[in-house]
């Protein structure tokens, strides 16, 4: 098989993998949540039949919306799709369009994202969207700084950028894995994407209190736009889970070749499964927080991070 044509089919592979099993990740562990909770629980598959019943369904907007209210969940979307060609979520080799952007082109694309969607939901003039944007942005200063440090502190570790180098650099040699500094990086992040998915014991989705930092900004989305906005939350935690398996929790296993492709779309489901099990025992297990604590939690993240890097350039 030609390079080109075998290059083409591992690219599809990957961003088909975000695309159509993101949704699917989140029902499993909604589903085993329940389980552990002693309830029934929604079907694994609740996710997809939300999101095609929310896109047949009428798209109501307020007087007040503008243009950005409505076409930026598109928009939205579009760069999480952008981004899983950049990153290694599936396939450990680069791909199509992967030499555009490096680690911090990836973390700036994500706060892109989480920037459009603040100020499309505040168009909608709702208070009650005006609430939940406001506790978005009194924890987002530390989560954007913890997502951007991370990424640093990983080039610094490694001495590239590049997430695809970084994970070869990781998988060559088990000390380069057991570093002080990267095993720092790796809680931060992880606590990272703890918050960014809503997996705190703290943030339960909902429109109740404990629930508006972020399901508040879907609030006076309908229809379609409010569909691609929770789809694109499911890819969005895919592209942040994925890398955290891959590039700092368990790089290994991975396999090259459109017939590897397809081999890693089952080795991440289980890498898939450990992640979702060990986040259902922390939400299950810990009590939850008031909500100010997540400042606490998300500044521990920060400063391990931070910890990282000056351990990095000391050793360094």
């Amino acid at each position: 098989m030609a390079s080109d044509e075998a290059l083409l089919i591992e690219t599809i592979i990957q961003v088909s993998a975000a695309i159509l099993l993101s949704p699917l990740y989140q029902g499993i562990y909604e589903k085993l949540k329940a389980f552990v909770e002693g309830r029934r629980g929604p079907s694994f598959l609740q996710p997809y039949y939300d999101i095609f019943k929310l896109l047949k369904k009428e798209v109501v907007v307020t007087e007040n919306s503008s243009f950005l209210f409505i076409y930026a969940p598109y928009v939205v979307f579009g760069i999480y799709l952008l981004i899983s060609f950049l990153i290694p979520v599936v396939y450990p080799s680069p791909i199509y369009l992967t030499p555009t952007v490096d680690f911090l082109g990836g973390a700036l694309l994500f706060s892109l994202a989480s920037f459009l969607k603040l100020i499309s939901s505040v168009e909608s003039g709702s208070n009650f969207v005006a609430l939940g944007v406001s506790r978005v942005l009194s924890f987002i200063f530390f989560s954007e700084a913890t997502l951007i440090t991370v990424f640093f502190g990983v080039a610094l570790i490694t001495g590239t950028n590049n997430p695809y180098v970084t994970l070869q650099y990781l998988t060559q040699d088990v000390s380069h894995y057991l570093q002080l500094d990267h095993v720092l990086i790796t809680i931060s992040f992880f606590m990272l994407w703890l918050f960014e998915t809503g997996k705190l014991p703290t943030e339960s989705p909902g429109l109740s209190e404990m629930g508006m930092i972020d399901d508040a900004l879907l609030y006076e989305y309908s229809g379609k736009l409010l569909g691609i906005l929770k789809w694109g939350s499911y890819v969005k935690q895919y592209l942040l889970g994925s890398v955290l398996l891959n590039v700092f929790l368990f790089p290994w296993l991975l396999q090259t070749g459109p017939l590897g492709a397809l081999l890693d779309v089952f080795i991440m489901f289980l890498k898939w499964l450990l992640l979702i099990l060990i986040s259902v025992i922390i939400n299950t297990t810990l009590a939850k927080l008031r909500l100010f604590k997540v400042q606490d939690f998300l500044a521990v993240s920060f400063i391990l991070s931070i910890f990282s890097l000056i351990i990095t350039v000391l050793i360094g």
